[in-house]
């Protein structure tokens, strides 16, 4: 029943898909941390399905913060936050409720829960569980920003069309983070959004790969073995639904090369810092931050929702059935995913830097 990550600065999800609403309990943060709601709302609407490439699904994502902040600061006790849900179609849901859909967590939360999960929508195993995610990672990317630390993702990567590079970082994840469709070239947009409406005619879905730029993290972050930067990092975002991969730097690339290759040659700067020539490890060392941009990808699989027939168990019967769906699905879910490994990433940081500088680091005038 493990619902909670984090040691220092800890989040907690609540909530199902069609249940009356879901919610995060933000705790540890220190006191005196801006929560904008105005920032809030946009980070939640950059999650929001838009037009033929999202499920017809919409939810206004009318947030509630009912404690933890006065004034519009944190007060350094639990910050909670509501969201309800109001566009729900749970009728679509109960032909196929004994039918394990393919891709999807029916059949083990049956097993774990011994039939009294709330099926509908995938209950707590829903992506909407992610609006509550990204409406506490709003607060903890409110603070590291504060601190000079900024988080951006782009669509590396979606079915067979590939995005642009990072090149101008900080200028580039601004530019993404005003994006409801988040790439760089905006004709490798276009032919993303092409496919993704291709496979949604057809009653298919496509995946992608997000490639996440952090920048301004301090050298000395993260713990050597079993708290390693990657490990935290990897952790958390392998909660996100449909997230089936996460490499950093140049990740299982890097075992096509020598070492002669792989390795990061270290050099000082004019000014006496010590910075690395090339940054294929993504800025981590030894499980621990070099000062580097880190560099993370996460390969996000189908939709597993899709309207083709598909061979499945009636578990409840034991009997082998042909899966038909309903309702309203998403034919790709990897540009909504993006803002959920933006917020991901600042929670996880947040909970790392408070333990590297204490908790009051992030907070008052981030000084």
């Amino acid at each position: 029943m493990k619902n909670s990550i984090g040691s220092s600065v800890s989040l907690t999800l609540f909530g199902e898909s069609h249940g009356a609403m879901l919610g995060a309990v933000l705790d540890g943060l220190a006191p005196g941390i801006p929560v904008e709601t105005d920032y809030i709302a946009h980070q939640l609407e950059l999650r929001r399905p838009a037009g033929r490439i999202s499920t017809a699904r919409r939810e206004a994502d009318a947030f509630q913060i009912v404690s933890g902040a006065f004034e519009g600061k944190t007060t350094g006790t639990p910050l909670c936050i509501l969201i309800p849900n109001a566009d729900t179609r749970s009728r679509d849901y109960a032909a196929t409720r004994a039918l394990a859909r393919p891709g999807h967590a029916d059949y083990t939360a049956w097993l774990k829960y011994h039939g009294y999960e709330d099926y509908r929508g995938g209950g707590h195993f829903s992506g909407r569980v992610t609006a509550a995610l990204v409406a506490a990672g709003a607060v903890c990317l409110t603070a590291l920003r504060r601190r000079g630390i900024l988080i951006g993702s782009h669509i590396a990567r979606c079915g067979g069309v590939a995005d642009r590079d990072f090149e101008d970082g900080a200028g580039d994840i601004a530019a993404l983070n005003e994006k409801a469709f988040a790439v760089l070239d905006e004709a490798a947009g276009e032919r993303m959004r092409t496919v993704i409406a291709q496979a949604a005619a057809e009653g298919d879905s496509v995946g992608g790969v997000l490639e996440t730029l952090i920048l301004g993290l301090p050298a000395g972050v993260g713990e050597p073995w079993f708290d390693t930067l990657e490990g935290l990092l990897a952790h958390a975002l392998f909660s996100i639904p449909a997230v089936k991969g996460v490499e950093f730097g140049d990740g299982f690339g890097l075992s096509a090369l020598r070492g002669s290759q792989a390795n990061d040659a270290f050099a000082l700067d004019p000014e006496g810092r010590i910075f690395t020539k090339t940054n294929r490890n993504g800025g981590v060392n030894g499980g621990i931050s070099n000062g580097s941009p880190l560099r993370i990808r996460c390969a996000v699989k189908p939709t597993p929702s899709i309207y083709k027939p598909q061979e499945t168990v009636d578990f409840l019967r034991g009997q082998e059935a042909v899966l038909q769906l309903r309702g309203r699905h998403d034919p790709a879910i990897v540009h909504r995913a993006r803002v959920v490994a933006d917020s991901v990433c600042a929670l996880v940081l947040c909970d790392a830097l408070a333990l590297r500088y204490g908790t009051d680091w992030l907070g008052g005038e981030g000084t």
